[in-house]
Order: C-alpha cells, then sequence, then structure tokens
C-alpha cells in the first residue's frame, strides 16, 4: 500500500502544490526584507566606475552585457512586490536626476538590512520609521557642510565638464576626455534660463561611414535622409514642420470603381490632385520654404 502525506488544514490545503504561506506581520517583513536585501547584494557589485559588467538575458532571450542599472532592472523580471517597490523607486530617480538609480537601490538594502537588525531587538516598525525620518532631517542638515565641489556658472563649459567626467568614464573608458566635450557643449547650448533641464532635446545621430572622433555637436536639427525635391541648400527659410506624411491618405478598407469611359478616366483622381494642391498652396502662402514630413512625400505632392 502506497504512502501519502495528507496536507495540512486550512489555507494550504487550498493552495497549488509548492505554494508557501507565511503568516503574522513579523514573518511577513521579514520575507520582505529578505527579497530586498538579495535584490540590493545583485546589484552592488555593479557599482560604481569600477563596477564590473553583468550578463543578462531577457524573456525572449536576447543578452545584454552591461553594468549599467537601469538596463539591468528594465530587463529583470523582478516579480516579488517589495522588490517591484525598489525597481519602482530607482526608475523614478532615473527619471528626475538621471543618475543614481543602483545607489537608491543599495541604500534601500542597507536601511532594510539594518531595519532587521532593530526588529529582532524587539523595536516597532513605526518605530523604526519615525528614526529614519528624523535620521533623514539630519542627513539634510549635514550634507551641505560635506560639499567637495561645486559648479559656480552652469553655463561654463569647463566647469560642467569637471562633473561629467567621472560619469562618462564609467561607460566609456579611454574616451572621456573627448566625449565630456561634446556633452558639456551640448548641455550648455539648451539650458534653459528658467525651468527644468530637458534631456529630449540632446540626440545622437549615428551616420555610417566614420568613428567616434569625428563626432561633434551640431546647433539645430539633423535627418538621416536625402532632400526629396531639387533645392538641397536654404539659408534663413522659413520651415513647416509635420508629423504626418504629405501625401493623400490611403483608406484602410478596399473598394472597386467601375470606369465607363475615357473622361471618367481622366477625372478619377482629379478630385485628389485639387485637395492636395490646395493643401500645398496653403503651405506656401504662409511664406515657408522648406517642408519637413514625419512620413512620405507622395509623388503627386512632388
Amino acid at each position: 500500500m502506497a504512502l501519502s502525506v495528507p496536507k495540512a488544514p486550512g489555507m494550504a490545503q487550498m493552495m497549488k502544490e509548492g505554494a508557501r504561506m507565511y503568516s503574522g506581520l513579523e514573518e511577513a517583513v521579514y520575507r520582505n526584507i529578505t527579497a530586498c536585501k538579495e535584490f540590493a547584494q545583485t546589484m552592488r557589485s555593479a557599482y560604481g566606475p569600477n563596477g564590473m559588467n553583468k550578463m543578462i538575458i531577457n524573456h525572449i532571450e536576447k543578452q545584454f552585457v552591461t553594468s549599467d542599472a537601469g538596463t539591468i532592472m528594465r530587463e529583470l523580471d523582478v516579480e516579488h512586490p517589495a522588490a517591484k517597490l525598489m525597481v519602482m523607486a530607482s526608475e523614478m530617480q532615473d527619471a528626475e536626476v538621471g543618475d543614481g538609480t543602483n545607489f537608491v537601490v543599495i541604500f534601500a538594502g542597507s536601511l532594510l538590512e539594518k531595519a532587521e537588525e532593530l526588529l529582532r531587538l524587539g523595536i516597532t516598525t513605526s518605530e523604526i520609521a519615525d528614526g529614519y525620518e528624523k535620521a533623514l532631517e539630519k542627513a539634510l542638515e549635514i550634507l551641505p557642510k560635506l560639499v567637495c565641489h561645486e559648479i559656480k556658472d552652469y553655463r561654463d563649459v569647463a566647469q560642467v565638464k569637471e562633473c561629467m567626467r567621472a560619469a562618462i568614464m564609467s561607460k566609456q573608458y579611454g574616451q572621456e576626455d573627448f566625449l565630456t566635450d561634446l556633452v558639456a557643449k551640448a548641455s550648455v547650448a539648451i539650458l534653459p534660463d528658467k525651468g527644468t533641464f530637458n534631456v529630449d532635446n540632446i540626440r545622437v545621430c549615428k551616420i555610417l561611414g566614420s568613428g567616434l572622433s569625428r563626432s561633434e555637436v551640431l546647433h539645430g536639427m539633423v535627418f538621416k535622409r536625402f532632400v526629396e525635391g531639387d533645392v538641397s541648400y536654404a539659408e534663413k527659410a522659413k520651415i513647416a514642420m509635420f508629423s504626418c506624411p504629405i501625401d493623400i491618405i490611403q483608406t484602410e478598407t478596399k473598394g472597386t470603381v467601375l470606369i465607363k469611359s475615357a473622361d471618367e478616366l481622366m477625372n478619377f483622381s482629379a478630385g485628389e490632385e485639387n485637395l492636395l494642391e490646395s493643401q500645398i498652396k496653403a503651405i506656401a502662402d504662409t511664406g515657408a520654404k522648406v517642408v519637413v514630413s514625419g512620413g512620405k512625400v507622395g509623388d503627386m505632392a512632388l
């Protein structure tokens, strides 16, 4: 007769095979802290300019070799709810500051590690949270006294280069001097007088046929395509920009047209031609000499 181990009564009996259930506030807190500590420990070795690369294979079998914490966390499928909170905090740091994503994860893991020690001593979670809030106030009071370098003029390229060099060196070692000069010039050029700095105002256009040393900063906009018309140079021209193609849009549904005479054949596309002609004329009447389109420019429009 085969032996079998009966399941314990209660919630465990209603769950799938292999599922685990934790009860009690302390046990759940300890499990969450353990997951966050392991996640922070995984990211710790990739921290800083001397951080080691990690090989990541995502869910579509695409391979990444990088030490960038943002890329690592985007490609990892983190499922634990507590660890997901750390990923969300890191993403918010990246969106607001643009750097320090790995620091947020490691720092949060260290805080939770110390909190676990306090919990095992019998201190409640609310008391630990109050203590961390007081520590935050004290840290904000002390940090301004520990500044080792400060930029006096944000429009001085030389001063901006000094702060950017370490960050760029961690990504492009050996090319940091050349790239820092380019990035500093581009950043100073679009720095607004008031408001926040928008990183989307700086774009990188890759052109085949040369190397990194031929890179330069261009003030304006670059398009990786040639002109559609005969004129290839215009100076001080008014520019009209459209996100849509300049052409007659075809409908999604198919139709059949019955043509009975030669006149009907000649007049078949006359309506489309007249519509497109009126649109082109309206653009020309505004004084625009250059038209930039986000799609194709139809032969009829040319």
